[in-house]
């Protein structure tokens, strides 16, 4: 009788690894097919977490400029890369209007993040590639979100913006009704990856 609930435990168990290594190529195809917003405060002084509000405000007025015609990934980051210097000049310009004189560091690079959910869309923990802003010493809470497709950027539908670059199946897999074990599941699978070094 043991070797039958053993083999049953195996089983289940067998099941469940293929089944979460399937979802989880699932979510690798959504990570793969948006670019985000990743910005560093200076500090985490209410001064410094105003000002970098303010800096994402004047980039995500900039979206349709940089990323408009953008269609997949690879050209939502060679759009971030080859305007990396007006965006900076956009950062820096926002700070001086508001009498700071903080550098500004731009970069396209991969970046880990944690489970976050937008409007009713969650994205699953993982490593994206990411538009990365760093104010000055950039040692302050940070801000995130999607640049492409534009999820953040208000009066942009989320759902909508998806649609233009996942699948119906990866877009209901990302619609979210409350915390889903699902996600806790990725988010423990990438920390052991990223623990790991794979």
């Amino acid at each position: 009788m043991k070797r039958i609930e053993i083999s049953m435990l195996f089983a289940l168990v067998f099941c469940a690894v293929v089944s979460f290594l399937a979802l989880n190529g699932e979510y690798d195809q959504v990570r793969d097919s948006v670019l985000r917003l990743h910005i560093l405060a200076n500090s985490d002084s209410l001064y410094d977490q105003e000002l970098k509000l303010k800096v994402r405000d004047a980039l995500q007025a900039e979206v349709d400029e940089v990323f408009g015609g953008c269609e997949n990934l690879e050209q939502a980051i060679f759009a971030a890369e080859s305007n990396a210097d007006t965006l900076r000049r956009t950062a820096e310009e926002t700070l001086r209007a508001s009498g700071c004189d903080y550098s500004v560091k731009i970069s396209v690079e991969p970046t880990m993040f944690d489970t976050r959910t937008y409007d009713g869309i969650t994205l699953p923990a993982g490593e994206y590639t990411a538009l990365r802003v760093e104010i000055g010493e950039a040692k302050g809470r940070n801000w995130w979100c999607v640049m492409f497709p534009a999820m953040c950027v208000t009066g942009r539908d989320g759902r909508q913006e998806l649609d233009a670059v996942l699948t119906d199946g990866q877009v209901s897999l990302l619609e979210a009704d409350g915390y889903d074990i699902r996600f806790r599941c990725v988010e423990w699978y990438e920390a052991v990856c990223e623990w790991l070094g794979i």
